[in-house]
């Protein structure tokens, strides 16, 4: 991260014909008959993605070693998503479960790889780890709107020209009150319009751009999905992190002093993200 200012898969479970366990000592009375212990709900969060290019864990520790270095507050006891598909045929050879204990050497949480083979996905498995459906950071936006292999399409004679699709965009969605620290706003499919302060510990984060007519303190995550043309736009530029499209840049002691306070436009320059003051 710079700055121009600075397949499916399935685990079985073995089963048991006559399993036996025994919750008698911790069991509690339902206060209401057929209450459910627990919900399971769908939610969206934003993971570190550790994208390797090499197999080597030599390389690794001391590459992670000297960017941790200056952000550890960030990313200390982050989770984090290891991304393989930038290994071309070296992944074979890559020791998933030495890896996992090199990143909890470093305070860093491994949760899932992604852009798995399937025998990738059997060794991150057998690893512990989650396999996780999706693309990488530059996967364009537009891809989600593909059918899938399941779904019935129609195919067009040959000699009938069809027109391309035009994309669905979603409505802005507009905050007026201050993002408060812990909390965590979305826009899906769309923009994000905040009309008052992000404050420090918050994030914002948006499919497109991030419009911020008030102080950005902290985090700004536009074009989440792999948006690369997605910008983040700010009145005062105090924040802790801003990202682009998977593409970050942190600021451990607050924003350049060069840019500090200032309006800013923050977008991706190749797959460095470029800050220039607003007018220029």
């Amino acid at each position: 991260m710079q700055s121009d200012v600075d397949n499916k898969t399935e685990a079985m479970l073995p089963l048991d014909d006559n399993p036996k366990f025994d919750f008698s000592s911790t069991s509690i009375s339902r206060s209401e008959p057929g209450s459910a212990a627990l919900e399971i709900k769908g939610s969206m969060f934003t993971l570190p993605v550790l994208r390797l290019q090499s197999v080597d864990l030599a390389l690794i520790a001391e590459d992670l070693s000297q960017r941790l270095a200056q952000h550890l507050r960030f990313f200390k006891h982050a989770p984090v998503v290891i991304e393989l598909d930038h290994l071309d045929d070296q992944a074979s050879v890559l020791d998933l479960p030495a890896l996992c204990v090199l990143l909890r050497q470093v305070h860093l949480v491994p949760v899932g790889v992604r852009q798995a083979s399937p025998e990738q996905a059997e060794a991150a498995i057998a690893a512990g780890l989650a396999v996780l459906k999706g693309g990488s950071s530059a996967t364009p936006r537009s891809a989600s709107s593909l059918p899938s292999s399941q779904e019935k399409t129609t195919t067009a004679p040959s000699n009938v020209e069809m027109a391309a699709p035009k994309p669905v965009a979603l409505p802005a969605k507009v905050i007026s009150q201050p993002v408060r620290s812990g909390q965590k706003i979305y826009a899906r499919g769309g923009d994000l319009v905040v009309l008052a302060a992000v404050n420090a510990g918050a994030e914002v984060i948006a499919d497109g751009n991030i419009h911020i007519y008030a102080p950005l303190r902290g985090r700004a995550l536009a074009g989440v999905l792999g948006d690369n043309s997605a910008s983040i736009f700010t009145q005062s530029m105090e924040a802790e992190l801003v990202a682009v499209a998977g593409n970050y840049q942190v600021f451990e002691d607050g924003s350049a002093k060069d840019i500090y306070s200032r309006a800013v436009r923050i977008f991706l320059d190749g797959t460095h993200i470029k800050i220039i003051p607003l007018g220029q």
